[in-house]
């Protein structure tokens, strides 16, 4: 059973700016993120117009500013989180921590690189706290309902890919013999990839089978895809029937920096601080 831990050594106005951030159980922190959100749904959209070379000629010089701006406020922004942990390095190297990172990095390196800035669009990645800001906590429940899923039936999906696997070197070796290179199958590995291209219902028509054999290969392979598709879905679906729901928060703690705890938890799970 988790044992809790002091916080006199938290000051106060961190373990309130700490709420304001990571969570939005609070007002202020709802807030705070729908504005958050805000400024990155329009700082994409300000990378994406000055791609467009018409706009980026007329307006180029606002755009740049607007880029620097926005950087601006989520270098703030990432500075505030690591100071309203009390172990900066659990959320610096979390995921949204190494998001967060990267969504102001490429302005800074445009400085050295030029180009670069182009990457900020990686910022619509931090849209993933849409489920944190609304509350939506039936969706963040959902949502580990489905990794949970993934992970148990990781194993059945590796044991379906090496089937496939072997199905698209087969398929393509034997299509190899049949068609050879005058019909555009020039080699073992390029007719497995024109069996992958195949069996996955993709079609790119780059190579095609010429001879009556090669043709009722080929759809054999085509039926043979159809089937398959449904198999990894039919696995990931029977193990979320199995997985049942948590209720959880947006509470994140302050000490470890992990979430998801239970509605009732008054305690991290993770590390025992009060939460």
């Amino acid at each position: 059973m988790a044992t809790e831990k002091t916080n006199n050594d938290f000051p106060k106005w961190k373990k309130k700016l700490h709420e304001i951030i990571f969570e939005a159980d609070t007002r202020a922190g709802k807030a705070f993120d729908i504005f958050l959100l805000i400024f990155i749904v329009l700082s994409v959209i300000v990378v994406l117009l000055d791609s467009v070379t018409p706009i980026r000629q007329q307006y180029g010089l606002a755009l740049f500013y607007c880029e620097w701006f926005f950087t601006i406020v989520f270098t703030i922004e990432y500075i505030l989180r690591i100071i309203s942990t009390k172990q900066p390095s659990k959320y610096i190297f979390s995921f949204y921590g190494i998001i967060d990172l990267l969504a102001i990095l490429p302005t800074y390196l445009s400085i050295i690189v030029s180009g670069s800035h182009f990457l900020l669009v990686i910022r619509i990645l931090r849209l993933l706290r849409v489920f944190r800001v609304l509350k939506l906590a039936r969706f963040i429940g959902a949502s580990n309902t489905l990794v949970t899923a993934l992970k148990k039936s990781k194993h059945k999906i590796i044991v379906f890919l090496e089937v496939v696997i072997a199905l698209v070197v087969i398929m393509g070796s034997i299509m190899y013999l049949i068609e050879g290179p005058e019909n555009g199958f020039t080699s073992i590995p390029r007719s497995i990839y024109w069996a992958i291209v195949t069996m996955t219902t993709v079609g790119y028509g780059d190579i095609t089978p010429h001879t009556v054999p090669g043709q009722v290969l080929a759809s054999i392979i085509m039926i043979i895809g159809y089937a398959i598709i449904a198999v990894p879905t039919g696995i990931i679906t029977s193990e979320i029937s199995r997985t049942s729901n948590t209720n959880v928060n947006t509470q994140v703690c302050s000490n470890c920096n992990a979430d998801n705890h239970d509605d009732d938890a008054k305690y991290c799970k993770y590390c025992g601080e009060k939460l």
